[in-house]
């Protein structure tokens, strides 16, 4: 059988800024799609922007919560002790916690946490001061994702946490940073190629899709399950898709998320399909030998029907 997948119901900035919204996807991405990690986001806005940039207006009026950019980031975003309430949503819910983080002290926030796992968007993960506080503060998975990053960075990128002896705990995502990605720009033979040259340098592979419907997911897990098999490394563990209650939503993700239906179906499918990822463990399975008994041609059998018949 395939090494079990487990599905990551992004739930970011989804929430519109309301706690309400936040605890209800996380006991509907529990309960009714049976995904396996709800994940947030986590910004220190007056440390990630300038100036300049929290007082522009947001570049797409009807998406924003607030006057300026600074101002709808700060309307969706969570405190620590508020992650902290959500993280026992989570516990209560059966599901694990995790969240992205975009900064510094967002990093230091979330690890005084101590999730299982804590997210690198693709966005920072050359924000090397971050990426050493965890290494050096926290001793969970640290999952990275590898959007809009050139081969060179990721290269870059696992050196650094081989260097700090870190690479085993490291979960490194195939990724195309697009919201939504059109098919042709999706590249699932990434994931096959991230296993053949870091497979046996980091803890696992997973795939971060922001693309319509979810057949890429699945064919992403078959990639990543063959690709294991064919480089003897390089297990593909995780799959993560950003996930609304509602995709005509006010924001800018809701377009590229699953809703509820869609998410549990993702997880049905990949849980169904896993299954099927395997040889055949004899000749002829149980299921097959009730077949042949009755349908099958054979000379023995056409040898007992002659002996019947006459």
């Amino acid at each position: 059988m395939a090494h079990e997948i487990k599905v990551i119901a992004e739930i970011g900035c989804n929430h519109k800024g309301d706690m309400d919204i936040a605890k209800e996807m996380i006991h509907v991405a529990a309960n009714v799609c049976h995904a396996h990690v709800a994940k947030f986001q986590k910004r220190n806005n007056r440390e990630l922007l300038s100036g300049a940039e929290f007082e522009t207006p947001h570049p797409v009026p009807h998406n924003a919560y607030g006057a300026t950019y600074g101002a709808h980031r700060e309307f969706l975003e969570f405190t620590a002790g508020q992650h902290k309430e959500l993280q026992e949503e989570c516990r209560l819910a059966g599901i694990e916690y995790s969240t992205s983080v975009w900064d510094l002290t967002s990093a230091k926030e979330i690890a005084a946490l101590e999730p299982l796992l804590i997210k690198i968007p693709s966005a920072t993960n050359q924000h090397f001061e971050l990426q050493d506080y965890l290494c050096r503060h926290y001793d969970g998975e640290i999952h990275v994702s590898t959007g809009m990053t050139t081969r060179a960075e990721i290269a870059r990128m696992i050196d650094f946490y081989e260097e700090r002896g870190r690479a085993k705990d490291l979960v490194v995502y195939s990724c195309t940073s697009g919201y939504p990605v059109e098919f042709e720009d999706v590249c699932l033979l990434e994931i096959n190629r991230l296993q053949e040259i870091y497979g046996d340098r980091v803890k696992a592979i997973g795939f971060s899709g922001h693309h319509h419907g979810i057949a890429a997911d699945v064919a992403a897990m078959t990639i990543g399950h063959l690709g294991f098999q064919r480089y003897g490394q390089g297990i593909f563990a995780y799959i993560e898709r950003h996930f609304t209650l509602n995709r005509t939503w006010k924001g800018t993700d809701h377009a590229a998320s699953l809703e509820p239906d869609g998410l549990r179906r993702l997880c049905r499918d990949l849980q169904n399909v896993g299954k099927a990822l395997r040889y055949k463990e004899k000749d002829l399975l149980d299921v097959e030998q009730v077949q042949r008994d009755k349908l099958k041609w054979a000379e023995d059998k056409q040898s007992r029907q002659i002996r019947q018949v006459s």
